[in-house]
């Protein structure tokens, strides 16, 4: 069975598009991807429809993710019942989550930087309004935390690999 993970921004154009990029590359490059199915959506609804930011893109192509195809939703009252995972890039996302789920789903709602063991941070900070190097702060945040939910989930006792 795999694990299903929903990364969440604001507005699903910047951080949580690269969180969902960067997982399924790593899984892929380690040969996972039959563990996770892994997806991004937004809180709000401004750019549904739309392809990531293109200072996102630029930065996520510079280290070999791939961006295309990517385009921004919002969060539906489904997700909270289809995802095991929903990891919001900061807490008022959480918040904003939190009190939109349906019954029994709060508990699969938490921080992305939970998962991260070299940050000093706690929340992804939105590069949107910044320069350049917001996004490859945000980069840097997202590879360790996708590390670290990688060996979390093929820890866990009902993984299936391959070949077992």
């Amino acid at each position: 069975m795999k694990t299903k993970v929903l990364f969440v921004c604001l507005g699903n154009i910047c951080r949580s598009p690269t969180a969902e990029a960067v997982l399924r590359k790593m899984l892929q490059d380690r040969g996972l991807t039959h563990l996770v199915d892994v997806d991004s959506a937004g809180t709000g609804n401004w750019h549904a429809g739309s392809p990531p930011d293109e200072r996102a893109v630029a930065a996520a192509q510079a280290r070999g993710y791939d961006m295309a195809g990517l385009k921004a939703r919002q969060i539906e009252e489904n997700d909270y019942r289809h995802f095991d995972l929903i990891l919001a890039m900061d807490r008022s996302n959480v918040s904003h989550m939190r009190r939109s789920c349906t019954n029994g789903t709060a508990g699969k709602i938490g921080l992305v930087l939970e998962y991260a063991q070299h940050s000093p941070l706690s929340e992804v900070p939105d590069p949107y309004y910044g320069e350049g190097d917001g996004f490859e702060l945000v980069l840097d945040l997202l590879e360790d935390a996708c590390d670290c939910l990688i060996e979390r989930i093929c820890a866990a006792p009902n993984v299936k690999r391959i070949g077992s």
